[in-house]
């Protein structure tokens, strides 16, 4: 990694920005305040360079809207938020400062910028660079028993009957009708809630199928009947197999009881890992979507975010009916990642040992339930999201998972985007699923 500090110009795109809000003094001893604004950025729009190509990050900071002469700021670069790391510091001219690097690997460059105010207070920017991210392999292969184990997950599914309980529930649209689900699985149920145009007339729709990111919560009847008006089938299911439409209270006993820490739980083995029921709840929704007179024979479509991104590559590679899958900003990518030195996903399952290493263990658990190897397993068509400076759900993990798809795929790189879907990553996987609904229908 090389750095240069020489160049003093701002160019490209915002990557991140932060303001922070503090009081000063004035001559009348009038207190006001003061907004001081970090951003860091490339000069290239798109964020996309080269093996061992520089990179320059131009950071800016600004006072009430003006250039910060003089003032002082605390750098690091660093392979997506994992050494090799390289840090100083270094004075703007006039606002405005460069720190260039490179990697010599298929990867992502970040970069970190601090900045203390004289009220003490602290300001934080990144800017992050894909580095040949079409090239960033899986760090570990595909276990050689994969398609065994959840083979034998699935046979254990099929021998429990679906036994679907629809109860009508008031629908949010006039034109929609909607029903709270429950249908049995292994483990927890399938909880969520089913919206259908009203007349819909059979073999009519094509089924979109919702899931949910991290967290504890009900299924979303707005969502649901939002996309029955757009003419689909839908079912918004929540992650844990819980009542819907409980007061918030349910919801928060059970994130800080029952399913407190659930993305930890079980990782010792793979039979026992928490996420072994949610996967399994993915294929009996889709076991009650398909069986149901309207759906049009031909066209399912998965779609989430973070968890529920990773959730709907897992559904694409556990099951060959889903034709479609939209995946944004999504988590459990590349668990195995520290094995080569490389940064995973959420829920960062395999934990260092006292050598620091990945536990051995954990490591080996982890593969069986890495989205990574799931997009192995798909011809689905699907389009994923990725943050340039997303923390949580790095995008070296991202791309990792994207690079192992096989059938025809997209990404929308989103540079300036934490760990979050913007509007504009929104409306690209909404167009996609539209794209895809109207070509399934022209190829009848």
């Amino acid at each position: 990694m090389i750095v240069d500090h020489s160049r003093r110009t701002f160019l490209g795109f915002i990557a991140v920005l932060i303001a922070v809000t503090a009081p000063t003094l004035h001559a009348q001893s009038n207190q006001t305040s003061t907004t001081y604004l970090l951003t860091v950025s490339t000069e290239r729009p798109d964020a996309i360079y080269r093996k061992g190509e520089a990179v320059s990050f131009q950071i800016k900071l600004l006072l009430d809207q003006k250039a910060l002469d003089g003032a002082e700021v605390q750098w690091t670069l660093s392979k997506d938020g994992v050494p090799p790391t390289r840090s100083g510091r270094l004075k703007l001219d006039h606002g405005n400062g460069t720190v260039t690097g490179q990697l010599e690997e298929p990867g992502f460059l970040q970069c970190q910028v601090t900045f203390g105010t004289p009220a003490g207070k602290t300001l934080r920017a990144v800017g992050g660079a894909g580095v040949d991210p079409l090239q960033i392999p899986p760090s570990l292969p595909v276990p050689e028993d994969f398609d065994a184990f959840w083979s034998a997950q699935k046979e254990k599914l099929a021998a429990v009957p679906v036994n679907p309980k629809l109860t009508p529930v008031k629908s949010p649209q006039s034109d929609a009708e909607c029903f709270d689900l429950q249908a049995d699985c292994v483990g927890a149920p399938v909880s969520g809630y089913l919206a259908k145009p009203v007349g819909a007339k059979l073999k009519s729709l094509p089924i979109i199928l919702t899931v949910h990111g991290a967290g504890v919560r009900s299924s979303g009847l707005g969502g649901a009947a939002g996309w029955a008006q757009r003419g689909f089938l839908a079912l918004d299911i929540n992650a844990h197999g819980i009542p819907n439409g409980k007061p918030d209270q349910f919801y928060t006993e059970l994130a800080n009881g029952d399913l407190k820490d659930y993305r930890a739980r079980g990782r010792e083995s793979r039979d026992t890992v928490y996420f072994l029921g949610m996967f399994l709840r993915l294929v009996r929704a889709i076991d009650f979507l398909t069986a149901q007179p309207e759906w049009d024979g031909r066209t399912l479509v998965v779609h989430g975010s973070s968890q529920g991104g990773a959730q709907s590559i897992v559904a694409a590679g556990l099951d060959s009916r889903i034709t479609f899958f939209a995946a944004g900003v999504p988590a459990m990518c590349d668990h195995t990642g520290g094995a080569v030195g490389r940064i995973s996903g959420w829920p960062k399952l395999v934990p260092n040992g006292p050598d620091n290493k990945p536990d051995a263990k954990v490591l080996e658990v982890a593969r069986y339930y890495d989205a990574m190897n799931f997009a192995t397993q798909t011809k689905a068509a699907g389009i994923l999201t990725v943050g340039f400076i997303d923390t949580t759900c790095p995008p070296t993990s991202v791309y990792a998972a994207y690079n192992a798809l096989k059938g025809g795929k997209e990404i929308f790189n989103d540079p300036p985007s934490t760990h979050a879907v913007s509007p504009k990553a929104g409306q690209a996987m909404r167009e996609a699923i539209m794209r895809h609904v109207e070509a399934m229908k022209a190829t009848k």
